[in-house]
């Protein structure tokens, strides 16, 4: 629960920080703007996360009979944990590396690299494969979503009010308050504090999402040996 509260707090801290840079920097027209935008980008990424990064690493799903050890691993975490199979690639790369991707857990895609196959034991890798589902379970690429549309929509804000100040925008007022009481100087100064914030106020989420990942996989996984992801 601890966990699930920081980031509670941490979004609402995101939300909150979107909402009084778009007044300052945007007005309400180009906070509404520059959120769309952030939709936009952000909810493809989401849809189509799973497509874009298997066919980035070149990854291969891999059947019961080409990888059986895997799929058992994977089969026994996924019962445990009370999620659908997921799909189970290979990346041809030998540095350790696993992720778990997929807009939702009935998508789910879990990849492992032919490194970590190599490298990790059976009790190893049952750990870092558990912490992989407990991302699923734990909706937290949906989470990871969120808090990007809202960074991403600061950072838009920002550009924009970067530009409102190179063309002389920070002088006056515009009649939605864009701006209202920031001189040029003012402009650009928040426009690299608010992206700044936004981008730790992300990061701290991330990391919150990783704690509560190691607690849920180490409750899948059974045993504290190996948990941990590489």
């Amino acid at each position: 629960m601890g966990n699930w509260f920081k980031t509670t707090l941490l979004m609402a801290a995101l939300t909150a920080l979107i909402v009084f840079v778009g007044n300052l920097l945007g007005g309400q027209n180009g906070m509404i703007l520059a959120f769309i935008i952030a939709i936009g980008m952000n909810f493809f990424s989401y849809w189509f996360s799973d497509k874009i990064v298997l066919r980035m690493y070149h990854a291969q799903e891999v059947t019961p009979s080409e990888s059986p050890e895997l799929h058992q691993i994977v089969a026994g975490l996924a019962q445990r944990a009370s999620l659908p199979m997921p799909r189970i690639y290979i990346i041809p790369e030998d540095s350790p590396n696993a992720f778990a991707t997929g807009r939702n857990p009935e998508h789910a895609v879990v990849a492992v690299t032919e490194g970590l196959l190599k490298l990790m034991n059976r009790d190893e890798l049952e750990g870092v494969l558990a912490h992989e589902l407990a991302h699923v379970r734990n909706r937290d690429i949906l989470i990871g979503s969120i808090a990007a549309t809202m960074a991403g929509a600061i950072m838009i804000l920002a550009n924009m009010a970067r530009w409102s100040a190179f063309l002389g925008g920070g002088s006056s007022s515009d009649n939605q308050g864009g701006g209202r009481g920031l001189g040029g100087i003012g402009l650009i100064v928040m426009s690299i504090l608010a992206p700044l914030a936004a981008m730790l106020i992300q990061m701290a989420i991330s990391r919150s999402r990783e704690y509560q990942a190691d607690a849920s996989g180490a409750e899948f996984a059974g045993h504290p040996i190996g948990w941990r992801t590489p």
